[in-house]
Formats: structure tokens, C-alpha cells, sequence
């Protein structure tokens, strides 16, 4: 048997984001309620060739973990019974406490599958999740999971099966994002990979094993903490509205650690945008989306998400309650005045100085309704109703710019994919795609506008029925192990109809991943 001595490290943070595909897997009952029940088999109970089964680590689950010698052919074997054939995703948590990946070979009925990445977890206590698509049969199917190597396999606890509409996409979304990623790789400080961490917070936030819950919180934190030092200084001048987004962090962070910093980093940004303090406005009061002379006089429907929700969240979790709502509701108010037309949907833009290129003469509107704009508005808006207070006296005006915001969004849902478009008002027209991460934003903000009763269910349910089923297709585990999310719009200025169509579609794209997070969430996120 191998000497189980803690890997050298950079740090635990480091170690933690770096495991691959990520650390100890553990669905919320909220998480499994939204998908098809999966099988967990424990590790003690298969068949085990040259290994012992030993319970002197922490974490693992039942009643120990399967511990092999270290020598090539070692294996578990699990049996596994499902009542159809079909594809399935096998997810195997294992420890591995060394500094390189185990490698592995997994047999389904004799027939090789994709061999997992058993990569590095800090150390012995600390459990990860590999990942394998596969086909079962219908009845017995045997699961042989082989050491090709002279170092054995890693410690495995468990094996979870789950046919494709079980697998629990977000958890697996996230996992795939850290294997990927380390926080020093993710990206800088903007509003994409910000949209990223928020929605593994709350995926955090939903996580019932608290290991798990740890790790995805250390890599949101991880991230964060390249950019604030000791004191709550971040070095930015804050001269958009995207760069404000990733103030959202800040404020969760300061709400699971308690630690100043954070509270003081949030604080930079709320005190930049308070009356007086010098960020630009409308003469009606409305944020330009930039401080810049290309953004002068505009309104975009994409900054109420990079400012309010972030606004309101200060006022409930760090301070200054009265005046970060009264901002928060006040700019959602604004925007939703220029750019909300009677079909319920929002322009993309308003510029009140109609001197843009693309701003009509007469209203300064832009010519389209792009979906991501039309996304972040709903996002935004129902969100902060959640956090505003039950009398706040803007509340019944916001839930009217939802409501009709929520008929025009089940207005143009594609009937074929139940997706939405690019363009969301021209499905029909030459070049137009549906979506990825509008359309996971417009079925949350329908579910959401559901569940806190500002629309009718017997109306709504089934758009959001049919955009769950939409969004879901676009995700899919490949033979790394990995998902894949497809056919996200990379980020998009304002401009005409051909400009929108033409933008490339991304795949594992930071917007579409951090909104398929956020719908993870569901109403209740």
C-alpha cells in the first residue's frame, strides 16, 4: 500500500481550484429536485481486486473508501441495475492526495469507456468528482474501474449513476469550469467571469455537503482576492458599469467571511455611484453605461444588471439600506422608461443625446431587441425585488415592468427549440439563432416572475417548461469528462440587425456559463 502523506502544495486555495474536475460532490436535495433521481453505490459494497476497504480519512461517505495496492490492474467493480438502456453519466468521487493525476481505465460490460482524470486533491481528506458518458444496458451492468499505472488507483468512495436528464449539470458545470481554470488563469476583473463566480456562489449556497460547499467557496474567493488587499482597496477608477459588476463578489464574500475587506471593496464601488460622488447620468438620473465620450448620454439595458442588483445587494448585506434601494429601484425605473416598448421587450439602448450612430433621430432608441440586454433586465429586476423591502414604495411600478417584460419574452420563444433568438423579435428572419444564455436568463426570470406570483402559472408554466428543455439541450459531457456549453453570443456593442446576427457563437463561453448557473438556481436561487 502507498504512504498517504499530503502533497506538496502552493496552498490549499491553490490546490483546492485546481483539482480536477473539482472537489467533494454532493447535490443539494433543491439541485436534485430539478432533475431525474440518480444511484449511489458505495465503493465498500463492489467488488475489490488487491485493495482493502479502510475508513481512517475524512469525508467519504457510507461506511469507508476502497483503498488499492499500488500496482497496475488493481480495480472496483461496481454492479449496477437500470431499468432501460440509454446513455448515462458515471460520476466517481475519489481522493488523491499525491501531486499528479491517477490514471485509470473504466470498462462498462467488458467494452472500454472514457478513462476519467483523477487529477490531485490537496490531500487525503479532501474528495473530487471524475466524470464518464456512457451507455448501460438495460438490467446488470458491471463497471470495472482499472489502475493502468504502478501507482494504483486514488482512493474512490463512491460511484453516482445518472441517465442524461439526471445528471446534475451545474455541479457538473462547475467542476469542468476548475478543472479547466485555475483563479489565476479565469480571468481579470470583469463582468463575465464576475457572472461566473456569482453563479457558483449560489450554487454554493444550495450545496448540502460542506466540504463541497468550502471548495467552491475558496474558489470564488481565490479569485477575488487578486484584486483587493488587506485594507479593501481595489485598483480600479470604476468608470463603467461593467466594471462595477464584479462588486457583487465582494458583497458575498463579505456575507460568508465577515472579514472588512470585502465590505470596504464594496463600499469603493457603492460610494462611486451615490449622488454627487461624479459618475454621469441623464438629466432624468439614468447611469450612462460608460463615463467616456463613446458612451456619453447612453442608457444600455445590459447596466441595469452591471449596477442595480449589486446596489440593492449593498443595502440589504453591508449598509446604507434606505438610499441603495432608493438608487437600485430608481435607475430600473429610468431604463425601463426609454427602452421598454409596448411588446413588453426592452431596446437594447437609449441614447438621450441621439447623436449615436445607431441611436433613431426621433427617440434615440436603438433599432434592436438583443436578447442578452432584454436577459440582464429581468435578471436584474426580479432579483431586486427580492431584496427590496415588501413596502418599498416602487415595489408595485417594478412588478409591472416585469409582468410586461415576462409577456413579451413568452411572446417570441422559438415553439421549436424553446429557446429565444438573437434578435428576439425576428425568429423568422434570414441568419437569426437562438440563444444559449438569453434564453436561460428569460426562463429564470419567467420562473422567478411565476413564483413570487406577479404572473399567472397557468399562463407562464409552459415557457418555462419549454426554455428549461431549450437551454438544457445546448449542455452536454464530452469523452474528456468535461461540459460543454454551446452557442453563446461572445460580448456585443449596440448595432443593427446583421451586426447581432454575425456575432460568433462561443462555446464554454463566461456569459453563458454564469447564466446556465444562475437558471441552475431556479426561482427559489
Amino acid at each position: 500500500m502507498r504512504t498517504k502523506a499530503m502533497a506538496a502544495v502552493i496552498g490549499m486555495l491553490a490546490a483546492l481550484c485546481s483539482a480536477a474536475p473539482g472537489a467533494a460532490h454532493a447535490a443539494s436535495s433543491a439541485d436534485r429536485a430539478q432533475y431525474a433521481a440518480a444511484s449511489v453505490y458505495e465503493a465498500e459494497d463492489a467488488t475489490v481486486f488487491h485493495g482493502t476497504v479502510d475508513s481512517d480519512h475524512l469525508g467519504f461517505t457510507g461506511t469507508g473508501f476502497v483503498n488499492s495496492a499500488n500496482e497496475s490492474g488493481a480495480y472496483v467493480e461496481f454492479a449496477v441495475d437500470r431499468p432501460a438502456a440509454g446513455p448515462a453519466t458515471l460520476a466517481l468521487r475519489y481522493s488523491n492526495g499525491t501531486a499528479s493525476a491517477r490514471a485509470a481505465g473504466v470498462g462498462v460490460n467488458g467494452t472500454a469507456a472514457p478513462a476519467p482524470d483523477f487529477g490531485p486533491t490537496t490531500d487525503w481528506d479532501t474528495w473530487a468528482v471524475a466524470r464518464s458518458p456512457v451507455t448501460l444496458r438495460a438490467g446488470r451492468n458491471l463497471i470495472r474501474v482499472t489502475a493502468t499505472t504502478a501507482g494504483g488507483l486514488p482512493d474512490l468512495d463512491s460511484l453516482t449513476v445518472a441517465d442524461q436528464q439526471g445528471t446534475d449539470w451545474a455541479d457538473a458545470m462547475a467542476d469542468s469550469t476548475m478543472h479547466r481554470y485555475t483563479p489565476a488563469t479565469v480571468g481579470g476583473w470583469s463582468y463575465p467571469v464576475a457572472l461566473y463566480m456569482m453563479g457558483q456562489y449560489q450554487l454554493a449556497q444550495r450545496t448540502a455537503d460542506p466540504v463541497r460547499r468550502a471548495a467552491l467557496i475558496a474558489y470564488v474567493k481565490a479569485w477575488a482576492d487578486r484584486f483587493v488587499d488587506a485594507s479593501g482597496h481595489i485598483a480600479n477608477s470604476f468608470t463603467s458599469l461593467d466594471s462595477m459588476m464584479p462588486g457583487q463578489v465582494m458583497i458575498a464574500l463579505y456575507r460568508e467571511t465577515g472579514q472588512t475587506k470585502y465590505g470596504l471593496a464594496a463600499k469603493q464601488i457603492h460610494d462611486r455611484l451615490l449622488p454627487g460622488a461624479g459618475y454621469p447620468t441623464t438629466p432624468d438620473g439614468g447611469f450612462w453605461h460608460a463615463d467616456s465620450a463613446d458612451r456619453a448620454d447612453q442608457l444600455w439595458s445590459d447596466g441595469t444588471f452591471m449596477a442595480d442588483p449589486f446596489m440593492a445587494q449593498y443595502g440589504k448585506y453591508v449598509g446604507d439600506s434606505a438610499r441603495s434601494f432608493d438608487i437600485a429601484t430608481q435607475q430600473l425605473v429610468v431604463y425601463a422608461s426609454h427602452l421598454q416598448q409596448a411588446n413588453g421587450l426592452m431596446k437594447h439602448a437609449y441614447d438621450a443625446s441621439k447623436s449615436a450612430s445607431w441611436a433613431d433621430p426621433a427617440t434615440g432608441l436603438a433599432p434592436e431587441y438583443w436578447c442578452r440586454a432584454v436577459g440582464w433586465y429581468g435578471v436584474a429586476a426580479t432579483e431586486i425585488l427580492d431584496l427590496i423591502p415588501a413596502d418599498h414604495p416602487r415595489r408595485a411600478q417594478l412588478t409591472a415592468i416585469v409582468r410586461n417584460l415576462v409577456r413579451g419574452m413568452a411572446a417570441y420563444q422559438d415553439p421549436a427549440s424553446g429557446r429565444w433568438f438573437q434578435v428576439v423579435d425576428k425568429g423568422g428572419s434570414a441568419g437569426n439563432w437562438t440563444e444559449t444564455s438569453c434564453s436561460a436568463m428569460f426562463t429564470q426570470t419567467i420562473d422567478t416572475a411565476i413564483a413570487r406570483g406577479y404572473v399567472p402559472r397557468d399562463t407562464y408554466q409552459s415557457a418555462v417548461t419549454a426554455g428549461r428543455a431549450g437551454v438544457l439541450d445546448r449542455i452536454s459531457l464530452h469523452s474528456d469528462g468535461l461540459t460543454y456549453l454551446t452557442t453563446t453570443s461572445v460580448g456585443t456593442n449596440v448595432g443593427d440587425y446583421t451586426y447581432y446576427v454575425n456575432r460568433p457563437q462561443a462555446t464554454n463561453d463566461m456569459h453563458g456559463l454564469g447564466a446556465f448557473l444562475y437558471f441552475a438556481a431556479g426561482a427559489g436561487g
